[in-house]
């Protein structure tokens, strides 16, 4: 009997993974379409931003706050948010995207989110080596890449995202009035989270207010895999891991205890 077990147990596992993966490359397929512009523009989106906020504070100060290289700084600031931002944004509507493929009953909602998250991690990872590695090999000094702190940082930001996502997906069928006061509080946080400053450099008791937001220590463990002189005060790895860890739990909650609302029933 309990061999048996086993067997059905990993079958099921099996069958989700395929699944999984078939969800992967439709989203793919949806969002980036067959022709490269798709691609590229994933590429051409944040170089923008990074582009612009660098020509913004040339004109504005003489140094950047770390290191020599205005782009070097936004650039590891913003990619280190979008490992949260772009992540969150994508799965908060992973269920409802996939709606009409629900009504199959070897489709469960856990495995769009699941697929979004595979699909926009590995976007992201890729969007952050094709722009990253350029600068750095532009820089008239040697850098030292420090891949611990640059991992530990994208996975914590996009384990806060999955975590909230698996709640925002549930949350947001139930309460349509919770997604656009959702939408207000998470917009500020580009400009709360250290992208273009440094958050241990600002005053008391500022520093210690930004410094509760979880995705100010992911940007300061992205930063620290590029700058070896960041010292990074006030930085606090076990927050951001019990933050990540403590989301993730209570989305996965919320999640798992609704699925008929998840399936629309």
């Amino acid at each position: 009997m309990l061999a048996a077990s086993k067997v059905k147990n990993l079958t099921e596992i099996v069958s989700h993974l395929r699944v999984v993966a078939a969800l992967v490359v439709r989203e793919m397929s949806t969002r980036f379409g067959r022709k490269p512009g798709g691609y590229i523009w994933a590429i051409l989106d944040p170089l923008a931003h990074i582009a612009f906020l660098s020509v913004i504070f040339m004109g504005i100060a003489h140094h950047p706050p770390l290191g020599a290289s205005f782009i070097m700084f936004f650039a590891t600031g913003y990619i280190g948010f979008q490992f949260y931002q772009a992540v969150a944004s994508y799965l908060n509507s992973a269920v409802k995207g996939n709606r009409s493929l629900l009504s199959y009953p070897n489709v469960a909602p856990i495995d769009t989110i699941f697929a979004r998250y595979i699909l926009q991690f590995a976007t992201t990872s890729v969007v952050s080596i094709t722009l990253l590695g350029p600068i750095t090999a532009t820089l008239k000094y040697p850098i030292q890449i420090n891949w611990l702190s640059i991992i530990e940082g994208a996975l914590a930001g996009s384990i806060l995202a999955l975590g909230i996502a698996f709640a925002n997906n549930v949350l947001f069928q139930q309460f349509p009035l919770y997604e656009k006061l959702f939408e207000i509080v998470n917009r500020p946080l580009f400009m709360l989270s250290g992208v273009f400053y440094l958050p241990d450099a600002l005053p008391h008791p500022m520093r210690e207010i930004i410094l509760l937001n979880p995705i100010t220590h992911v940007i300061m463990s992205f930063r620290k895999g590029f700058y070896t002189e960041y010292r990074a005060t006030g930085y606090d790895p076990g927050y951001m891991y019990m933050c990540a860890a403590t989301l993730l739990f209570a989305g996965l909650c919320i999640f798992t205890s609704s699925r008929r609302v998840l399936r629309g029933r």
